[in-house]
């Protein structure tokens, strides 16, 4: 049961930016949106030229379209936001806008390393067709990217976004993690819609959920390695880079969990760990093209300077696939 949200027991900081928050709209949509379900963190492909292949792109939104998902995440980890201009950034959200069922979600990350530049670009997703933003951790100056400093970034990008905002902590990829207590503290902002934890750190996730439990928050996955455990602790959904090659796979798991059939979610999960671990941590973005173009989609080059995977690395790809029964 969805419970309306509180803004209460703020820091002063915080209770003085809400005067600033006017997005009843917002504010609305907020309250009522259901994140529950499994969302691919799409891949963004290129030419041989490293332009945007907006092309094979729209042919990969169609064999999603064929898959139970939630929604989609535009321009997360894995769709190299890093290296594409803010120009790129907005024309593959409004790419993916014109293509997707009016009945999935649309979440966009709009996270950028000042929090000025984090509120305009959120508008620009926004205004470009996004449901809600997917907002990561500036990291550049992790050392003083204290709890502090962290609540007054997201609550300035929350007070002005014109859609709901989804807090992103990825720590392998900045080297900073969003502190529990800012979470807990954030969770309380009306526009602030849930959280995606990419750590993978259980007891976390279920102390998230727990101390959260007041609010109508939501907690997603940010891996399939651990999309089992989490939902066991409360998690609603997952935003997992295997869903762009094992979809259908994981929106089955996650009917498993929310079902209650916890043996045959074991059995799915435990062949999903290998290769998850292989698209991300082990191998990364290169690899999860790679393995893209093995299942039909279009996966392709990343762009520099990330480089293709070697010979090595594409057999060691292979056989974590293989030996779980994938190819």
């Amino acid at each position: 049961m969805l419970r309306v949200r509180v803004w209460r027991g703020l820091s002063p900081l915080c209770r003085g930016h809400l005067s600033a928050w006017k997005r009843t709209q917002s504010r609305t949509a907020a309250s009522r949106l259901d994140l529950r379900g499994m969302y691919p963190p799409i891949a963004t492909p290129f030419t041989p030229e490293e332009d945007v292949d907006y092309q094979k792109l729209e042919g990969n939104l169609q064999k999603y379209a064929k898959i139970p998902f939630k929604g989609l995440v535009v321009q997360g980890s894995n769709g190299e936001y890093p290296y594409l201009t803010e120009e790129e950034r907005v024309e593959v959200v409004k790419t993916v806008r014109r293509s997707l069922p009016t009945d999935k979600l649309l979440m966009a990350g709009s996270g950028c390393e000042s929090t000025r530049a984090t509120v305009q670009l959120t508008e620009k997703m926004a205004a470009a067709g996004a449901d809600v933003v997917l907002v990561v951790t500036p990291c550049f100056y992790k050392g003083k990217m204290d709890g502090r400093a962290l609540i007054q970034h997201f609550t300035k990008v929350a007070d002005s976004s014109p859609v709901p905002v989804v807090l992103y902590s990825v720590p392998a990829n900045t080297g900073l993690e969003l502190p529990l207590d800012a979470v807990v503290q954030l969770s309380q902002h009306p526009n602030i819609l849930g959280l995606k934890d990419s750590g993978g750190d259980i007891s976390r996730i279920g102390l998230i959920v727990h101390r959260t439990k007041t609010q109508d928050f939501q907690v997603l996955a940010g891996s399939a390695g651990f999309l089992m455990a989490a939902y066991s602790v409360g998690a609603v959904g997952g935003v997992c880079a295997l869903a762009n090659v094992l979809g259908r796979e994981l929106c089955e798991l996650e009917s498993l969990c929310v079902s209650g059939r916890w043996e045959e979610a074991r059995g799915l999960q435990q062949r999903l760990i290998e290769p998850n671990a292989a698209v991300t941590r082990k191998l990364g973005v290169p690899a999860l093209k790679q393995a893209m173009e093995w299942f039909g989609f279009h996966g392709g080059a990343c762009r520099s300077p990330l480089q293709p995977l070697t010979e090595a690395e594409t057999q060691q790809l292979r056989r974590d696939f293989s030996s779980n029964g994938w190819l």
